[in-house]
Parts: structure tokens; sequence; C-alpha cells
């Protein structure tokens, strides 16, 4: 239950960057000191990463080197979670063959893929991953 309220939590408090992240900004423009002014950090939005295994069946059949790597992926994604980048992740059941999905928050697809290109498993070829934005339209309001 404590996950449940944990991940709500970081899903409302992600939808609140979103939010706050894609306000239209002012135009520098017609700013009168606009070769002085610092410049902006770009805006955050949120990504999905899709996780693509070896093989179909390799939610059942990973073999103990292949297992030692998945564990290092998410050991890497719950230190990404634990610092608010991560907002949350994991296996989707698909009776087609199982894949995992995380879903970050970037300023940029570039910066998306690194973190996951740094994932252990994607560097060492394990897994490999595609990436798209994604518009958080919905947040959990309530549990079950």
């Amino acid at each position: 239950m404590k996950s449940v309220t944990l991940l709500a939590a970081a899903l409302l408090a992600g939808l609140a960057t979103l939010v706050c992240a894609q306000a239209p900004a002012a135009n520098s423009a017609n700013s009168p000191n606009t070769a002085s002014a610092p410049a902006q950090p770009k805006p955050m939005k949120t990504w999905l990463i899709r996780i693509i295994p070896p093989r179909p069946t390799f939610d059942t059949d990973a073999k103990p080197d292949e297992q030692a790597l998945m564990d290092m992926h998410f050991s890497y994604w719950k230190a990404l979670n634990n610092k608010g980048v991560c907002v949350f992740g994991g296996p989707v059941l698909d009776p087609k063959g199982v894949y995992g999905i995380i879903v970050v928050r970037a300023a940029t697809e570039d910066d998306a893929r690194a973190l996951g290109s740094a994932d252990p498993a994607v560097k060492s070829g394990l897994i490999k991953i595609e990436v798209a934005e994604m518009r958080v339209a919905f947040v959990p309001v309530h549990q079950p």
C-alpha cells in the first residue's frame, strides 16, 4: 500500500511539474535586457521509454547472467525514481511477449535517450530501447 501511495505522489508531482513546465514562456524579444538575462532552463517534458527484451520469452527464461544485468537495470531505474527523474515504470504483461516501460522527465529527447542508454542492460546490449514523447493526461486521484 505504501508503494502505491508513493507512486501516486510521484505521478502527481510529475504532472504538476509538467503543467508548470508547459506554460508559455514570455517573449524574450520584447524584454529590455535580453543580452544580459540569464539563459532559461528548458522546460521538462515527459518521455516514454519502451524496454525491448532480447526475446518474447525473456521474462520466463532469462539466464543467470541476464538476470544479473536485469537486477542492475532495476537498481538503476529505482535510483532515478528516488530522484524524481523516473516517474514510474515496470513490465507490461502482454501475452505476445512481456516488455517494459519507463516514464521519465527530461528536457529533450536526447536527454531521455541518454537516460535509457545509461541503463546497464542497454549498455551491455541485452535490451534495446525506443523513446517517444508522452503527454500525461491523467494521474491517479485515488487508490483502489
